[in-house]
């Protein structure tokens, strides 16, 4: 507020204050005059103080002012306000802010969601309405997002459509094929490059080409390089007569999603399905396959490196195959070259008639993954299955001596002289490694020296950008693994929807008991991230993140390098997104440490290019022996320290130099 405007608002109320004094104090409806001339007067400061911020002055009442407030109410230093955070405020308005709280507190926010993620500038996913729709030619979709197709196709003769680059790098593309190609003959369906590169890729098949007859489903390069896919399919290609679907290059490289298979070519007839190079290269992938050809005859369906060069890919088989009648399933470098993985076969071939079942380089990972086969085959007759270079065995319940059952190069655990033993991480060349653990993503203090080359991950944000919501939202939000019913309403999540898989997750981490030595919160405001960092490092703190992403997935030159707090060994706390609808950040105390700074340069022109901190863990002793870490730079737990670049958005507190 200018000068001018303060002096006139003063002035204002000394001058009220003497009238006040002269005036006799008649009774106005039991009230005093002077009150309702104050009230009056009050509402005209008052609107010419709203023309004021109105005009670019900041308002006392927003969320960022608050901010800025509480910040020097509770760090004590003069050091520079880190804008990098402090813009990560709620851009809400102080009305705006009343408002949407009182919906909170009345249990309506979700009527005005729409504008509340607009203007709280939330992760929000689009409501998609039935489209009425009518194509009866052949359609080519490219550049499209965020569409229902509802009874798309239903009926076809004949004919093709094709969707080319769909949604190809959308934030959040969210995508329904329900009834699509249902009843169809002769019908064929074309994805390819279907939501590559994108971000939490929602997509659902519900019912997708069932009851047709004949046609094709082909899906090349599918959700390739995204960050959290939830992809769905429900009821695909039920009770088909002859349709051929294939999933070619489908999830690989992507990192940290699911996809699920419910009722999968169920009832089909002479069905074939073929998926090749699926989540090859993935990271943490998860599939589903429930009842998959369930009671079909004549089906054909092979698995050809799938989840290959994955880490820790997660499979569950149940119900695949149950009651099947002369059906060909192949699994071939399945899980091969993977790190660990866990897959699940429940019920699988049960009851079936003349199945034959062929697994062929099945589950070599390097670190040993669990396998459990429960029921498998159980009631079958005329089945011929066979374990061709499987890796080691887990878990087979009701299957040992079956007739029809061959094991050949079976890994079994090392015991002794003679035994085949599991191939570990350590004995693995980098080349193989780098796969899963990006270069330069973890490494040794040792490489913190000035004159040092070494690549640099890419430390990108590869979150939906958020902001915070104000503390007097936050407050009357539930945020609690028994309260997400009541959040999925208020953000309009359906069941099994990316959005209610994201909410379930983060709450529960949240929820997860701090593991040895750690402290750990969860925070939705700047307000609550000051509380926790200064609750564990006193209020002489200072934050701190990679000033940029120059450099990101390229050779570095360090440049000169200085050692937070002197250098010694120290507390931080690091602070990492994640996935919510709004803002909210990881925030744990990590002890025995070193924190540095260093200029990085570019190797060539030996021009600056970025600022950097890292963090170094001096004790990785509860670490898991899988951890990226020790996979890239081998060794074990506690055994070496680990080096990492704070990534764009993250930050770490230190107590002040």
């Amino acid at each position: 507020m200018h000068q001018h405007s303060l002096f006139s608002f003063f002035h204002f109320f000394k001058n009220i204050k003497n009238l006040k004094l002269k005036m006799k104090f008649f009774q106005f409806n039991e009230r005093p005059v002077t009150l309702v001339l104050f009230i009056f007067f009050f509402f005209i400061i008052s609107s010419s103080y709203l023309n004021v911020v109105l005009a670019g002055e900041e308002n006392p009442f927003s969320p960022q002012a608050y901010l800025n407030r509480y910040w020097n109410k509770e760090i004590r230093n003069n050091l520079e306000k880190p804008s990098f955070l402090l813009s990560k405020a709620s851009p809400l308005t102080a009305t705006d802010s009343a408002i949407f709280a009182k919906l909170v507190s009345q249990n309506s926010l979700a009527t005005r969601l729409p504008e509340f993620c607009s203007s709280a500038h939330l992760l929000c996913f689009p409501d998609l309405a039935p489209s009425l729709e009518k194509h009866d030619k052949d359609s080519n979709f490219a550049g499209y997002a965020n569409k229902n197709f509802t009874n798309y196709g239903t009926d076809r003769q004949g004919g093709s459509d094709q969707f080319k680059n769909y949604s190809p790098g959308e934030n959040i593309p969210v995508d329904s094929f329900r009834r699509y190609s249902r009843d169809s003959l002769g019908h064929s369906d074309k994805f390819n490059n279907y939501g590559s590169d994108g971000n939490v890729v929602d997509q659902s098949f519900n019912t997708y080409g069932a009851h047709s007859i004949g046609g094709a489903g082909d899906f090349s390069k599918y959700a390739d390089s995204v960050n959290v896919p939830n992809l769905k399919f429900t009821s695909y290609s039920d009770d088909v007569n002859g349709r051929h679907q294939t999933f070619k290059g489908y999830s690989e490289n992507a990192n940290a999603g699911d996809q699920s298979f419910a009722s999968y070519s169920k009832n089909g007839n002479g069905a074939q399905n073929e998926f090749t190079g699926y989540g090859t290269s993935a990271n943490v992938i998860g599939s589903g396959f429930s009842s998959y050809d369930q009671t079909s005859n004549g089906g054909k369906h092979t698995f050809t490196n799938y989840g290959k060069d994955s880490n820790n890919p997660q499979n569950n088989f149940r119900n695949y195959g149950d009651g099947g009648n002369a059906v060909e399933e192949k699994f071939s470098n399945y899980r091969a070259q993977s790190n660990v993985g866990d897959d699940s076969f429940e019920s699988y071939g049960k009851s079936s008639n003349a199945e034959q079942i062929n697994f062929n380089n099945y589950g070599k990972s390097f670190n040993e993954g669990t396998d459990k086969f429960t029921g498998y085959g159980k009631g079958a007759t005329g089945q011929s299955i066979g374990f061709k270079i499987y890796g080691v065995n887990n878990t087979f319940k009701e299957y040992a001596d079956k007739e029809g059952i061959t094991f050949s190069s079976y890994t079994k655990v090392s015991s002794g002289p003679g035994k085949a033993s599991v191939t570990t991480m350590a004995e693995v060349s980098g080349k193989l490694v780098n796969k899963w653990v990006e270069p330069g993503k973890f490494f040794r203090e040792s490489n913190l020296k000035k004159g040092v080359v070494m690549p640099m991950p890419d430390i990108r944000d590869k979150m939906p950008e958020r902001s915070f919501l104000p503390r007097t939202i936050t407050s009357k939000l539930p945020f609690s693994t028994s309260k997400l019913v009541e959040l999925k309403t208020i953000f309009k999540a359906a069941d099994n929807s990316s959005m209610e898989r994201m909410m379930k997750e983060t709450l529960s981490e949240c929820e997860r008991a701090p593991s040895a030595g750690e402290t750990k919160r969860c925070v939705s405001t700047v307000e609550d991230m000051i509380d926790f960092a200064t609750s564990v490092l006193g209020r002489n703190v200072v934050v701190r993140t990679t000033e940029n992403v120059n450099g990101s997935k390229k050779n570095i030159l360090i440049g000169s390098v200085k050692g937070i707090n002197g250098g010694k060994v120290t507390q931080s706390v690091s602070c990492h997104q994640s996935l919510f609808p709004y803002l909210l950040y990881y925030c744990h105390s990590v002890p025995k440490v070193r924190v540095y700074q260093a200029d990085i340069l570019d190797p060539n022109s030996k021009a600056k290019i970025n600022h950097g901190v890292a963090i170094c863990h001096l004790d990785t002793s509860s670490w898991s022996p899988t951890h990226g870490a020790f996979l890239s730079l081998g060794s074990g737990p506690g055994r070496i320290e680990v080096c990492h670049w704070i990534f764009q958005n993250d930050m770490t507190w230190a107590v002040a130099d």
